[in-house]
């Protein structure tokens, strides 16, 4: 049971925790930060007049509560091991990584041989999101643990959905990518066609998204993206990598996701053209040639 939680600490400042990070600073819950890239942290500390761990292990040695978020499932792993060697009994860690489910299940174990939990509560909403802090979040692991940390989480996320023990966070986030890959195949092809048909596209985009194939996607990217501007909310890399992991859990239960090896292709085309730091919207690039 988690009890008397007062410091929490954040490793990993990328694009979407320095968001995740920032928010629960001005929610008054942050005190320490670590980061691999050392400036990022000091950077974020002055900002924000809130510590930085000189290690992972003294982070955890002195954290009641550890929210991460990295980009592969050998770094979560490492870290895991990291905190686990000070990590203190009845501790949490909350990784929102996207990771594969066994992994978050590795890591569920590793601290539970030392009396800790571990939520794994990966999040929807890009890089907007994790400044507005308005992510969705979908968590796995102890729901007592969940239930008491909603407060805390409540100020990186506006929706905060338990899914069920350790793992089925990561499963669902699974989903969630699956869908967005399909998503942006259909709203990308959808754009050329018109394109092709010589319509205005500003007035498609916007007649379209006040209909029933209305989406986020279409809303918040479909003018940047006939403009040819593709300003990373989610990095084609990313996306990639996330449905690496998809790929693999549909293959262990043979199911047949073709949307998943269709974009995994083209993303690798997008990504050896030298654009895989860019947003998955850049997808319209292979469609309209």
């Amino acid at each position: 049971m988690v009890e008397h939680v007062k410091n929490i600490a954040f490793i990993g400042l990328g694009a979407m925790g320095e968001g995740m990070a920032v928010n629960l600073a001005k929610a008054g819950y942050l005190q320490t930060v670590w980061n691999r890239t050392a400036s990022k942290s000091q950077r974020l500390s002055d900002e924000l007049s809130i510590n930085v761990a000189d290690s992972v292990q003294s982070l955890a040695a002195n954290s009641d509560v550890i929210f991460m978020c990295v980009s592969r499932d050998e770094d979560v792993l490492e870290l895991i091991d990291a905190i686990a060697a000070e990590i203190k009994p009845n501790s949490v860690v909350i990784d929102s990584s996207t990771i594969s489910r066994q992994t978050a299940q590795q890591a569920a174990a590793i601290l539970a041989s030392k009396q800790a939990y571990f939520l794994d509560a990966p999040v929807s909403g890009g890089v907007e999101g994790a400044r507005k802090g308005s992510l969705a979040m979908m968590v796995g692991g102890d729901e007592i643990v969940v239930d008491t940390l909603r407060p805390i989480l409540a100020s990186v996320a506006t929706k905060v959905m338990y899914m069920g023990t350790s793992g089925a966070g990561q499963a669902t986030k699974a989903v969630n990518q699956i869908m967005a890959a399909g998503i942006n195949q259909a709203v990308t092809q959808a754009l050329a066609f018109a394109n092709a048909e010589n319509l205005p596209l500003e007035k498609v985009i916007e007649v379209v998204s006040g209909g029933a194939a209305g989406n986020w996607f279409l809303s918040h990217r479909g003018l940047s993206m006939i403009s040819g501007e593709y300003q990373t909310g989610f990095k084609v890399a990313l996306h990639q990598k996330d449905l690496a992991i998809c790929q693999a859990m549909a293959v262990e239960k043979q199911l047949d996701l073709s949307v998943i090896e269709q974009t995994r292709i083209e993303y690798e085309q997008l990504i050896k053209q030298g654009f895989g730091a860019e947003d998955i919207s850049a997808l319209y690039r292979i469609k309209i040639k």
